[in-house]
């Protein structure tokens, strides 16, 4: 199922540039042959000094949630290394 995920985002125009999605897409693909406890993860960072999130939060949000959709592990970092 993870395998889907890269030409799901593609297909939808979310992805506007990549240095290798045919080797991404292979990844992701011999990723699906695994069990879902190896499958490859994603993450977004957030910078905890502004007061709260805001609407422009949601696309990378959403873009999580249909990573987890598709199989992958989704990760939210809130933190000083994030900025």
């Amino acid at each position: 199922m993870a395998s889907n995920f890269f030409t799901h985002m593609e297909e939808r125009g979310l992805i506007a540039q990549t240095n290798d999605g045919a080797g991404l897409a292979e990844a992701l693909e011999a990723a699906a042959n695994k069990s879902p406890r190896d499958y490859p993860g994603v993450y977004c960072g957030f910078d905890p000094t502004a007061k709260s999130l805001t609407l422009g939060h949601l696309v990378p949000l959403l873009g999580l949630r249909r990573a987890q959709d598709h199989g992958l592990t989704p990760i939210i970092l809130f933190g000083g290394a994030t900025g």
